[in-house]
């Protein structure tokens, strides 16, 4: 074994030691399947054993192609079996099913549906040939679908409940909002990058010209509401899952999302007046809303 399979290897343990406490975390106070079994740690065993599963066939065939698609059926797949077998499913359950399963079919679809049109995700092109690197992103992709969908599993497997009230519609609004960040931002740049004479260019209209990431931002804001929502059933040990925002936030900040694609732009259009000016008038994430120019 090699240092490179051998660090690897040392990254999937340590990313099943986080996933087992936090699936003792979010189990405290929560209903049992088969009355031994926890129904939130479950749900965390589950969403690792569905990438695993899929890793099998994307190594033989070297693809990362449904890597996307896969996250998002796990999304799916665990929220509604979760909220099967919730022993007390009420609206706030209800609620966070359909809004997990509204955005998770909406962005499996997207992805899917670009890396088809690209013919490849260039992040995987070296790290699929390696066995334990592949695995670490399957593992590493259990790890944040186990986070950012924590709060909404703590939900529906705690035996307390709450009316859906004030800070659910609260939630509520606040997932709209991201959502429709997401969805509108990853809508203009597609269409953007349809049209020819736009090939080698980068956008700066729409959402797009008031924040550089406003996709990222979307993704962030929903899983503020998602907790939100989640917040009034929490309490103990399982309010460690409302870390959930948190850990998006981080992941799309410092690790995978932005830095890469500042790093990418920059190399591509970091010599442009343009992009220069762009990427000085304009917020990395939060967006900076005009009202128009002053005049003298």
């Amino acid at each position: 074994m090699n240092k490179n399979d051998l660090r690897a290897w040392i990254v999937i343990i340590v990313i099943l030691f986080i996933a087992i406490f936090l699936a003792f975390a979010g189990s405290q106070g929560g209903a049992y399947f088969l009355d031994f079994i926890p129904l939130f740690a479950l749900g965390i065993g589950l969403i690792f054993v569905i990438q695993w599963i899929a890793f099998i066939p994307a190594y033989i065939y070297r693809t990362e192609k449904f890597f996307d698609l896969i996250g998002s059926l796990t999304y799916c797949s665990v929220i509604i079996l979760l909220g099967f077998f919730s022993p007390n499913l009420d609206l706030r359950s209800f609620v966070i099913i359909v809004l997990v399963l509204i955005w998770a079919i909406r962005l499996g679809t997207f992805l899917f549906r670009r890396v088809l049109k690209a013919g490849e995700d260039e992040r995987f092109r070296d790290i699929k040939q390696s066995g334990s690197r592949f695995l670490v992103t399957w593992t590493i992709q259990g790890l944040w679908v186990s986070f950012t969908l924590a709060a909404a599993m703590a939900v529906l497997t705690v035996d307390y409940r709450e009316k859906f009230g004030i800070i659910g519609i609260i939630g509520l609004v606040i997932w709209i909002i991201g959502f429709m960040f997401e969805a509108i931002a990853d809508y203009q740049k597609n269409q953007f990058r349809s049209l020819p004479e736009n090939k080698g260019k980068f956008i700066q209209t729409g959402l797009w010209s008031i924040s550089r990431h406003p996709n990222y931002f979307g993704e962030i804001v929903l899983w503020i509401g998602i907790a939100i929502i989640a917040l009034p059933t929490l309490s103990g040990w399982n309010l460690i899952t409302l870390i959930s925002p948190i850990f998006v936030t981080l992941l799309l900040t410092k690790v995978s999302g932005v830095p890469l694609l500042e790093k990418r732009a920059d190399a591509k259009w970091g010599d442009q007046e343009d992009y220069i000016a762009y990427k000085g008038n304009t917020p990395v994430l939060v967006p900076k809303i005009r009202f128009g120019k002053k005049t003298k």
